[in-house]
């Protein structure tokens, strides 16, 4: 037998700074941070775009920009290790103060210069973009001169810019710090326990139907005891997005999450169409699963348990182990990225008290590093995310030596490398099932996360798109907020549930996260996205790797409509692709239910 290669559950920060959130080091770097944002900022200030050398001037700040901006996010990535590995790290959360000011100074420099190229004639435009080095950034380049053009005067967007810092991002700061704080009490075995959210949410795999419902309801609380306070948080980051979206003359609210992930409308309606007509399959799913737990309907917390009374856990280091094997399959070079991550230790997976909950991965540029944030307790789920992350750090990997502002890609794209590493690992733990059981419980963990992008992703969606309309006409009180949640759901599950989660506003980060405005449908779409990848690369040659890494290394320069008319030729204004996607979610729905 093949012996186990073991792997630390914690990451190595100390290689990027050391001393953590007191570094020395990293305030020095900061400081470098500082003084080369200044000196962009006199050099944008200086550039006047009807100069004889206009162009060669522009490429000189375009190449004082790129290196600007990989220090920025090598500082913000590090800030964000921090926050997550100890809550209750106060240096850190100085420093995610810290982080806040560094983006809006960031994006008042970025706001000065779109401006001044949107000021530019389309004839002298076109004259500046034929110098070489602008070329390779052509397409950035148009796309923020395009939307300047819908922008505010300058010093009005600098202004917003400024005011987001202690209005509008300081109410996410305030989100993370209440949840921080949060814990919850949960008795097994006569022996009282106080978990992190995190902690607590893992506890939810317990094949025990009344655990899992006391578990849920304990959880229900702790974000109850808060949702005043949470209530307060999600109105007042909708009111600053509302009122910026006002005084730009934006009636859609989902003008801006479309132009940053790069996509159309139509894309939008076609993708939500196409898994609406489809819904009833997974329906189906809801109902057998409800059958073979004993139930007439599945509760929400229902959804994710396990169907055997005793639930596999597997080591964290078997769990890498197997990750790594089954990337090989398709992608050597996947394969080989993952197992240096974990023998570089760029996973921090321990599982303790005072972690942030969920995962995240995030790039250092500068380091040309990446790490991997998750609480791994040993669930076929936390596998997935391991590989999911995983998915996300190669992403960033193979477009390391590109242009820095041709890395910029939307989140769409993003969870299109992540899905498909998940998706590698949940098809090849199906496969690998010593019996019926085994396969029954795997594949009913592949068919949960369609289950999760078509209803639970869908219901986020529904919710926040009907929550801003209302928004726009003053403050929502929690009661409303709780029966608009209760609204999406139904809908979203195809009203398949007997008890839903009125509280899933105030506990799903994404609903507060500042960056990403409706930080949901992109997720669905890299979903499907990333299936018809998958089923391309299952038709595929050898040369898959490398048309995979192609794709990926556009990512951050085209539209996602081009992206896929390039590289797999097919039209995502039309239904055929998703409806393609769909089948293969559909045909693990029917091989669940035949067995």
């Amino acid at each position: 037998m093949q012996r186990i290669k073991e792997y630390e559950k914690t990451w190595d920060l100390d290689v990027i700074f050391s001393g953590g959130s007191e570094s020395k080091e990293f305030q020095a770097y900061l400081e470098t941070v500082l003084n080369e944002m200044q000196d962009l900022m006199s050099s944008v200030e200086a550039f006047h775009p009807d100069d004889s050398e206009s162009a060669t001037n522009l490429a000189t700040i375009v190449t004082k920009l790129e290196k600007t901006m990989k220090k920025l996010r090598e500082s913000f990535a590090f800030i964000s290790c921090l926050s997550a590995q100890n809550v209750k790290d106060t240096s850190a959360s100085l420093l995610v103060a810290k982080r806040s000011e560094l983006g809006a100074k960031m994006g008042g420099i970025r706001t000065t210069l779109n401006q001044k190229l949107a000021s530019v004639s389309e004839q002298k435009w076109q004259e500046m973009l034929q110098l070489e080095s602008l070329q390779e950034v052509a397409f950035i380049l148009n796309e923020t001169r395009t939307a300047a053009k819908e922008l505010l005067p300058r010093e009005q967007e600098v202004l917003i810019n400024d005011l987001s810092v202690d209005g509008y991002n300081a109410w996410g700061q305030m989100y993370e710090v209440i949840v921080g704080k949060i814990t919850v009490e949960i008795e097994e075995d006569g022996e009282v326990t106080y978990y992190s959210v995190g902690q607590a949410a893992n506890k939810m795999s317990s094949p025990d139907p009344e655990f899992r419902k006391y578990v849920f309801k304990q959880i229900s609380k702790a974000w109850e005891d808060n949702a005043d306070l949470f209530g307060q948080t999600l109105n007042h980051l909708a009111g600053f997005r509302l009122q910026k979206y006002k005084h730009r003359g934006w009636e859609d609210v989902l003008k801006e999450p479309l132009k940053i992930n790069r996509m159309k409308r139509e894309t939008l309606d076609v993708m939500w169409n196409a898994i609406s007509n489809n819904k009833k399959h997974f329906v189906k799913y809801l109902n057998k699963k409800a059958e073979l737990l004993g139930k007439d309907k599945l509760a929400i917390y229902d959804i994710g348990a396990p169907l055997s009374k005793t639930v596999k856990k597997v080591p964290y280091s078997e769990a890498a182990n197997f990750i790594v094997e089954n990337f090989n399959k398709f992608s050597p070079k996947m394969a080989n990225f993952a197992q240096m991550a974990f023998e570089k230790r760029w996973i921090e997976a321990e599982d303790r008290a005072g972690k942030r909950p969920g995962g995240f991965c995030t790039s250092f540029p500068d380091s040309q590093q990446t790490r991997v944030f998750m609480t791994y307790s040993g669930t076929t789920s936390n596998i997935s995310t391991l590989a999911h992350e995983l998915g996300h750090a190669y992403h960033q990997h193979v477009m390391n030596d590109i242009h820095g502002l041709n890395q910029g890609y939307a989140m769409n794209v993003a969870e299109t490398a992540s899905t498909f590493a998940e998706m590698i690992v949940a098809d090849a733990t199906v496969k690998s099932a010593k019996s019926n059981q085994e396969k029954v419980a795997l594949l009913e963990d592949k068919v949960q996360r369609s289950i999760a992008f078509f209803m639970n992703i869908h219901a986020r969606f529904l919710f926040e798109t009907r929550f801003y309309e209302e928004r726009k006409n003053g403050m929502v009180s929690v009661n409303r907020l709780n029966e608009l949640m209760i609204e999406a759901q139904k809908e979203a599950y195809c009203d398949a549930l007997s008890e839903y989660d009125p509280n899933f506003w105030s506990s799903k980060l994404h609903f507060h996260i500042t960056g990403t405005p409706f930080y949901n449908f992109p997720y669905t779409f890299g979903y499907l996205f990333s299936l018809g990848i998958y089923a391309h690369a299952n038709k595929s040659d050898k040369s898959f790797e490398d048309d995979y890494i192609a794709l990926l290394r556009d990512t951050g320069r085209m539209n996602v409509e081009d992206l896929a008319m390039k590289h797999l030729n097919v039209d995502l204004t039309k239904p055929d692709f998703w409806e393609d996607a769909l089948a293969l979610c559909v045909k693990d729905v029917e091989e669940f239910i035949s067995l």
